[in-house]
């Protein structure tokens, strides 16, 4: 009697670990679509002046790995909607999220950029340049990057003239861009009604997965 106990527990077993790695997969939130499909980079494209080559996608993770990559850009364009990512920085990691940016020039000037950075231990940042910033222009109220080499989870809503950050739970930007044209001499972008949403190559792997995206 003990071995067969012994035997149907094994046969068991493999039914649990599959049930977990299931429960542990990521859904696509209701109402969106999935802008990785996990394996390829199929939907994006790099911007001009960009490298594909330090690129990739392996096991449902999107990275960039080194410099010269410019931005990684959806080949589709956005006017208003809410985008979902998860996003893991290393040591001294920069990256940001750009939004509404055409495929050419900086996102960060000519389009918006959401700031993506090691808040700790990056020095000499300037309020207007931690993560979830809009970059250069509103500053986030609070930081809330969780510890190097863990999943931080972001939504930013773009909708009309608004802007709201979400990260890791906490809103820590909610800005109307009407507030802030007299920034529009240097950054053209806080007057655009649509582009491309991209991700920043700086130096360093940056790692994102499950990039939703839905039209508002």
């Amino acid at each position: 009697m003990k071995r067969r106990y012994f035997f149907l527990v094994l046969l068991a077993l493999p039914c649990c670990c599959l049930d977990n790695a299931a429960s542990a997969d990521e859904k696509v939130p209701k109402g969106f679509s999935s802008l990785f499909n996990g394996t390829d980079l199929t939907g994006w494209k790099v911007n001009k002046g960009g490298k594909m080559a330090v690129w990739g996608a392996e096991n449902g993770i999107l990275y960039v790995d080194g410099s010269g990559g410019g931005w990684l850009l959806t080949e589709q364009e956005y006017g208003d909607f809410e985008v979902r990512l998860e996003y893991k920085l290393p040591l001294k990691g920069n990256s940001g999220v750009a939004i509404r940016t055409p495929p050419a020039g900086d996102p960060a000037y000519v389009g918006m950029e959401i700031q993506l950075i090691d808040d700790e231990n990056w020095k000499g940042l300037r309020p207007e340049q931690f993560t979830g910033s809009i970059y250069d222009v509103v500053a986030p109220s609070k930081h809330v990057n969780k510890p190097i080499g863990e999943w931080n989870k972001m939504r930013i809503i773009v909708k009309g003239r608004k802007i709201i950050v979400v990260n890791n739970k906490n809103k820590i930007i909610d800005a109307n861009l009407d507030d802030h044209k007299a920034r529009a001499d240097k950054h053209p972008g806080l007057l655009r009604e649509k582009g491309h949403i991209g991700l920043q190559s700086h130096d360093g792997r940056v790692e994102f997965r499950n990039i939703y995206v839905k039209g508002l």
